[in-house]
């Protein structure tokens, strides 16, 4: 049977232990407390940037072509949700059921290019932007398949010509590169309708208007976006 001098031996080190462990607890909680407070403050700062940089492009573009936008001239919209311009006139862009560009889109975009790439290619904008959809969309009528060829040739057609305007051949080839990694072409048929009102008919449940469907959109897409994507799937786990 131990003496109580053993007893008191057993126990001393035992809450030393309980102790140590205590502390050891206590630096994990702080330690996992700080980290979580950085990862709040890294997801804020990126949510910040996010929308600094699309508040200070939209209002850019919108600045640029506010005359442009009427419809008696250009009939184009911008979006702020996603900046993309749509142009939506399809007699000026194609002829019916054609992906050959109208002789007054071929005049709206050479005008257009310019000013929206000096835009996006300032250098504040460089490094924020991941890509520059090209995109064709087309009203509901016929097989969707063949629209998505035909959005698809249309768009491809819209960046051939891009490329053969005389100002990209006056850009160096650093910014001629970078164009090459930004622009897509993108046939989407009828996949993504409009209403009268420019809404996507997916969330507005409105009926698609045949004349906002048809058109072709110059979308950005900033490297916040990939982030903020990111940032939301890691906050999900």
């Amino acid at each position: 049977m131990a003496s109580p001098k053993q007893k008191d031996n057993y126990w001393i080190p035992l809450s030393d232990l309980m102790t140590v462990l205590m502390v050891i607890f206590l630096f994990i909680s702080i330690s996992y407390m700080l980290d979580v407070r950085k990862k709040q403050a890294d997801k804020d700062k990126l949510f910040k940037d996010f929308e600094q940089t699309k508040v200070e492009l939209l209002k850019e573009l919108q600045t640029e072509f506010k005359d442009d936008f009427k419809k008696d001239k250009w009939d184009a919209m911008i979006d702020s949700a996603d900046l993309s311009i749509k142009f939506v006139n399809e007699k000026v862009l194609f002829a019916y059921d054609e992906s050959d560009l109208q002789p007054g889109f071929e005049k709206v975009l050479s005008n257009f290019f310019p000013r929206y790439l000096a835009i996006i290619l300032k250098p504040q904008y460089r490094d924020k932007i991941a890509e520059v959809r090209i995109e064709g969309h087309t009203d509901n009528e016929g097989d969707y398949i063949y629209n998505v060829k035909l959005s698809q040739d249309r768009t491809r057609n819209v960046m051939k010509f891009l490329f053969n305007t005389p100002y990209y051949e006056s850009l160096n080839n650093t910014e001629k590169g970078r164009l090459k990694f930004w622009l897509t072409a993108n046939g989407l048929s009828y996949g993504r309708t409009l209403d009268k009102y420019g809404h996507l008919t997916a969330t507005s449940n409105l009926p698609p208007d045949d004349d906002k469907c048809r058109r072709v959109e110059f979308k950005i897409v900033t490297t916040s976006d990939q982030l903020v994507r990111e940032a939301l799937k890691q906050m999900s786990k």
